[in-house]
């Protein structure tokens, strides 16, 4: 609750100050501090400003400036029973208050493929997703748990390169920190790619918040024998660096105990520092600066600084944020004044000066701390090595259709004897139950309704837990990007990049992630196309009808047809993109730029994680959508229960059953019942209950909806029973 949330009238306790610069310096000075009560006074007509008390006198404040000040009503206390009378020393406000300052809110940022999320698993104990390729993390995941007293509620947002708008995961994230003013960014930052991962550091420090960086990978580091002063680098930009190795959970405790210090400002190291981009840039970002700090309201939320450089740097999403501004006409006056000073001094546009300006103050940074090992050697890295088979001009591709074979190889052929099992333990679990409970609707409900019905289903999850392994191997390993690379030239032809294809190949598993991932496509039409395209990837939702119909039509090449309808599905994708791209996608591009990591060995806890995540997936659609629609389907079969037959089939059945029975009595002069003519009665006996349910099932409530759609599929050489 903040105070911008309290009537009038009411009482609150401050809890925490957010907002930064003059705003929140001014605001503590005049008493705004953790454990102060304040009552709501007043409104204006328009209900802003709002009128306070506080420490005796009234302050005024705008609903934008309440909005950063959190509290706990003192009407908490009241209804807990407790007597209140205006100290915080009363026991539940005291709880409350110290409960709520003692809450830090955390965002973990960093480049993709830094090991974020790795990290914000073993930290919080979470099992989000993670993969070595770029763009995993699709949106924010929010977990809170406790450490040391302290409630840690960590966000982990998109992987980004920098906070430019330029993607639409870099203008999530800035907007997040921005809109969100966490108490602590957590910066992950991977250790064996220094300079760039930097770079997103450096825009941090502009927006002047309190940062940590977790140096993640440090045990890549150490393997190149590089040598690293992070504790001299932290000291010069005033940011605590903890070594951390997310994927076994090295480091986190460090990490977390530095964040309190941080929050509590008792981290000697921290001290917010300025960039500078030089002489010239310096005085335009000053000049902006002064026309953005007449507007109050912008300036107490984010950096004017941060601001600035943004505006020399041509970024449209700020100029955007900026037109609710009363000042908006003459700050990109001065802006775009600047912008044209700064290109004719240094002959190229700004965008480019800051970049190189950045990257000129990391590498005077790292020139003093960090000194890598020379390798005199010219021997290929291990990576190197693997690539020049993995992505050979002539065998990437026939290697990696191999692979995409194998996988459904797999997933049929050895999914074909845990799935024998499981249909087995269906089998008797119905078969038990049957010969148990007494026979009626609520024991037909049990067996055919929910247990055949689910247990239809859940045989083919061995299926899919090997369909999962084999995508989250490739994608553990670094080999999903690969395939980017290998398929770019293709997926150009059809106005894509290799990077859309991560996401087709994620469709094999489930389309709606597959269409989540889509958003770290950089181009909007890249992300419409693939999009569209996407629902002919066969997910493995349609991986039973498949693995149905290739065993009982094709039971010798069940596994290359399955790859065949895979393929076929690949193929009508191409076809379709090749229509949109010539109709309502022309002329679009598709620039290709997309990070190769290196190859990584899967660890037995990530691949587990990714299987259960997805499992635990189709075990939530067996319990809810597949169970509701097994006991309809079972209802709508199972009645009416008075069905009007076209001839007395139990009397039939009896007669046979009679004569089979006197035939067994009088048998042969030998003693012998001739085994023909038994089976003769016992087929006749089969066949006759298979009329009575055949024509019982046409006439239930589900044989009827079949009728009724049955001429629309009669075209296909379809009846009835197939519209069922």
């Amino acid at each position: 609750m903040t105070l911008k949330d309290l009537n009038i009238g009411e009482k609150g306790i401050i809890t925490k100050v957010k907002g930064r610069g003059s705003f929140r310096k001014r605001i503590i000075e005049m008493g705004f501090i953790k454990g102060k009560e304040i009552t709501v006074t007043r409104k204006a007509p328009l209900s802003d400003p709002i009128e306070y008390q506080i420490m005796g006198y009234s302050v005024s404040l705008r609903q934008s400036e309440a909005e950063l000040i959190e509290v706990v009503t003192s009407n908490e206390s009241i209804i807990s029973g407790l007597p209140y009378n205006g100290v915080i020393g009363t026991a539940k406000l005291k709880k409350e208050v110290v409960k709520k300052s003692k809450t830090i809110d955390i965002v973990m940022v960093g480049n993709p493929n830094s090991g974020k999320t790795s990290l914000f698993n073993f930290a919080s104990g979470s099992r989000e997703h993670v993969g070595n390729y770029a763009g995993v993390t699709v949106d924010s995941k929010t977990t809170i748990f406790k450490h040391k007293g302290y409630i840690f509620n960590i966000t982990d947002l998109p992987g980004t390169y920098s906070l430019t708008a330029f993607s639409p995961e870099e203008i999530f994230v800035r907007n997040y920190i921005t809109t969100h003013m966490p108490d602590i960014v957590v910066n992950v930052i991977d250790s064996s790619n220094l300079e760039r991962n930097l770079y997103l550091t450096t825009q941090l420090i502009d927006m002047d918040i309190k940062i940590v960086i977790a140096l993640n990978m440090f045990d890549e580091l150490l393997k190149k024998k590089d040598e690293f002063n992070y504790d001299l680098l932290g000291k010069m930009i005033g940011i605590p660096f903890i070594p951390t190795v997310g994927s076994k959970g090295k480091g986190i405790k460090n990490l977390l105990d530095t964040i309190i210090n941080v929050y509590e400002d008792s981290d000697n190291t921290i001290r917010h520092i300025h960039i500078n981009y030089g002489k010239e840039v310096e005085e335009s970002i000053n000049k902006i600066q002064e026309v953005l700090r007449l507007d109050k309201a912008l300036t107490d939320k984010v950096s004017s600084r941060f601001f600035s450089i943004k505006l020399i740097e041509k970024d449209k999403e700020i100029e955007q944020k900026l037109k609710t501004s009363n000042y908006y006409d003459k700050i990109i006056e001065v802006a775009k004044k600047e912008i044209k000073r700064l290109e004719i001094i240094f002959n190229e546009d700004t965008e480019t000066v800051i970049a190189n300006a950045r990257y000129g103050f990391i590498s005077g940074a790292l020139k003093e701390t960090y000194k890598q090992k020379i390798i005199v050697s010219d021997e290929k890295t291990l990576t190197q090595k693997i690539d020049s088979v993995l992505t050979h001009k002539y065998f990437g591709f026939p290697i990696f259709i191999f692979f995409i074979w194998l996988m459904f190889q797999a997933t049929f052929s050895l999914g074909k004897y845990p799935m024998e099992w499981l249909d087995m333990f269906v089998s008797f679990t119905g078969d038990t139950l049957k010969n148990i409970l007494p026979s009626s609707i609520l024991t037909d409900l049990l067996i055919d309704g929910i247990i055949n019905g689910v247990g239809g289903v859940l045989v083919f999850l061995p299926n899919i837990l090997i369909l999962f392994l084999f995508i989250s191997i490739m994608e553990d390993t670094g080999y999903m990007a690969r395939t980017a690379f290998i398929m770019d030239k293709l997926m150009h032809i059809i106005g894509l990049h290799g990077k859309s294809f991560i996401p087709l190949i994620m469709g094999f598993g489930c389309n709606v992630p597959a269409i989540m991932a889509t958003r770290t496509l950089n181009n909007r039409t890249d992300r419409l196309l693939t999009i569209l395209i996407l629902p002919f990837m066969s997910c493995s939702a349609r991986l039973p009808v498949y693995i149905l119909i290739a065993g009982a039509v094709f039971p010798k090449y069940a596994s290359h047809v399955i790859f065949s309808i895979y393929l076929f599905g690949i193929l009508l994708s191409i076809l379709v993109a090749l229509i949109f791209k010539n109709t309502i996608f022309r002329n679009a591009e598709a620039p290709f730029v997309m990070e190769l990591p290196p190859y990584r060995i899967p660890t037995l806890r990530s691949v587990v994680r990714h299987i259960w995540f997805k499992a635990s997936l189709y075990l939530k659609k067996m319990g809810g959508v597949i169970l509701i629609a097994s006991i309809i389907i079972w209802l709508l079969g199972y009645f009416p229960l008075n069905i009007n037959y076209s001839k007395n089939y139990d009397a039939e059945i009896n007669t046979y059953k009679t004569q089979l029975d006197k035939l067994i009595i009088s048998k042969d002069a030998n003693g012998n019942l001739n085994d023909s003519i038994k089976n003769i009665y016992k087929e006749k006996i089969n066949e006759l209950k298979l009329l009575k349910e055949s024509e019982r099932q046409q006439k239930s409530y589900i044989g009827k909806l079949g009728k009724l759609i049955e001429p629309v599929i009669r075209p296909l050489g379809f009846d009835w029973r197939m519209g069922i």
